[in-house]
């Protein structure tokens, strides 16, 4: 099975800035497109700024003018839904209500030919729920861009519980052929990156909404550190605050308000606020208008301190092992204790410095806590976690080790599992969770969390790279601290890690 003949005309319906970020993309292809709105006179009007857009890809060397040339004369605005009737396929970006789509498509059904390929670009509803309309619903599939659609190479082909496989196939060679990376998913709220993103917004605001750090630290500890390319606030802010709560709200309220999935206080707040980021001026942070100072906070930075003479090394240290040769390097005295005490750093004072687990500083006497780095040598940035009773000498030791690393060193409150290793570890469970429910495979996971919202890593890369017992572990410890169920590890995630554990012999 192939995808769509370049003979063949395709449709867009909903001239807006998906709708002709959509339409651009399948034009560049080499199809001629029909584009058509309700409103009278702006499906012209986005022909004209896909025109103007062609023009400026000229401008850059990315287009010659021959081709913009014949793509301007292959774009067609529509003036009624009857006009898109020899169409191989329709597409929809229109407003994201179910009975807005389901009218839509039951039109379009009267119109276009019995082979035509129905599309949905939906982010949030369910493709089964529009395609339910539809008496084939067996040639309807959801193909899910991200914005802008002629920029973003990811593209979900979603097949909803009617689709016949013909279709999803015909769909994803289509956005191959239109130089599209896609990844095929079954019909689950969120798809796959709305729904394995969440918690990477979601902790970040828990961590704030406990008053472990403020956003400006946690998102510089999810870049610096966590090697993410943007923090969970300025990501939202550019995102819309309103956009983002939605998203979130609709894939909570479809998993039947799974607590796994619940929406933040302050996020809402913020919403109802109108603060809603970058688009009106003010969000976690402040926009000001062109031509005004801007004035960003600043993370939270300990203040330089003596370094440490020397540390004992207990146990291998897991994820974070390549710390030891960075501790060498920096000419700091490694001393190795082969005895199984654990994994973990102990410093002059006597204090411990471990690695983040998902417990707690205040359990235990003089422990400071680090977060879980990308790349520990690449790292700019570590977060260190101490309670009330840690000793502020072991803390010092702890902060000038990771200075003369060449570190920054933000120092958060005593939350458990920090900010990069809890998050890291709830975006692993996630991921095994979708795979065990047959949402999508690793690779095309792992693919889409990379391209759809540039993730240094895909979650089962992570994995691979943490051990496959990381993540269970990590927030087992978590929901034994927090038992409502929002860290309970997943089944698949509790299978993986017993099955790993089980081959090595080990009956814990």
């Amino acid at each position: 099975m192939t995808g769509l003949d370049l003979s063949s005309p395709v449709a867009v319906v909903g001239a807006g800035t998906m709708g002709q970020g959509i339409a651009q993309v399948a034009l560049v292809a080499g199809h001629t497109v029909r584009l058509y709105d309700a409103m009278p006179g702006r499906a012209r009007e986005a022909a004209d700024a896909i025109g103007a857009r062609l023009d400026r890809l000229v401008e850059k060397g990315r287009l010659d003018a021959a081709d913009r040339e014949a793509a301007r004369t292959r774009l067609l605005p529509a003036e009624s839904i009857a006009d898109l009737a020899d169409c191989a396929m329709v597409m929809e970006a229109v407003l994201e209500r179910l009975d807005v789509k389901q009218e839509l498509f039951r039109e379009l059904e009267g119109v276009v030919d019995e082979d035509c390929l129905l599309v949905t670009n939906t982010s949030s509803l369910s493709v089964t729920a529009i395609g339910g309309a539809l008496s084939n619903p067996g040639r309807f599939v959801g193909l899910h861009f991200f914005n802008p659609a002629p920029l973003l190479p990811l593209v979900e082909v979603v097949s909803g519980f009617s689709t016949d496989v013909s279709s999803a196939t015909r769909a994803y060679e289509t956005a191959r052929a239109w130089g599209k990376t896609p990844v095929a998913c079954a019909d689950t709220p969120g798809f796959i990156v709305n729904r394995i993103a969440r918690p990477f917004y979601a902790e970040a605001f828990a961590v704030y909404e406990a008053q472990g750090a403020d956003p400006a630290t946690i998102d510089a500890v999810l870049r610096e550190c966590g090697g993410f390319r943007m923090g969970a606030f300025e990501l939202t802010d550019l995102i819309g605050q309103d956009v983002n709560e939605s998203v979130t709200r609709s894939v909570w309220q479809s998993f039947f308000q799974d607590v796994r999935f619940t929406p933040s206080l302050a996020q809402q707040r913020l919403v109802e606020s109108g603060r809603l980021g970058r688009k009106t001026g003010q969000g976690w942070y402040d926009y000001p208008a062109e031509g005004e100072a801007a004035e960003r906070p600043e993370p939270h930075t300990a203040e330089p301190a003596r370094r440490p003479v020397y540390v004992v090394v207990e146990g291998d240290l897991g994820p974070a092992a390549e710390l030891v040769p960075l501790i060498r390097e920096a000419g700091i005295q490694v001393r190795e204790d082969d005895e199984d005490h654990g994994t973990r750093l102990v410093l002059p004072s006597g204090g411990q410095l471990a690695l983040a687990d998902g417990q707690t500083s205040v359990e235990f006497r003089d422990v400071v806590y680090f977060d879980l780095a990308l790349d520990y040598r690449r790292a700019s940035r570590i977060a260190l976690s101490a309670s009330q009773d840690t000793s502020p000498q072991t803390l010092a030791e702890a902060t000038g080790l990771f200075q003369a690393l060449g570190k920054q060193v933000s120092v958060i409150g005593d939350v458990p599992g920090m900010i990069v290793a809890r998050t890291v570890a709830r975006i692993v469970d996630f991921a095994h969770d979708a795979v065990a429910k047959g949402v999508a495979t690793e690779e095309d996971i792992d693919t889409a969390m990379r391209l759809g919202v540039n993730y240094p890593l895909g979650p089962f890369e992570w994995s691979r790279r943490l051990g496959r017992n990381w993540a269970y572990a990590l927030l087992d410890d978590l929901h034994m601290r927090d038992p409502s169920g929002r860290y309970a590890p997943s089944l698949a995630l509790y299978r993986h890690a017993y099955a790993t554990d089980k081959r090595e012999g080990s009956t814990s």
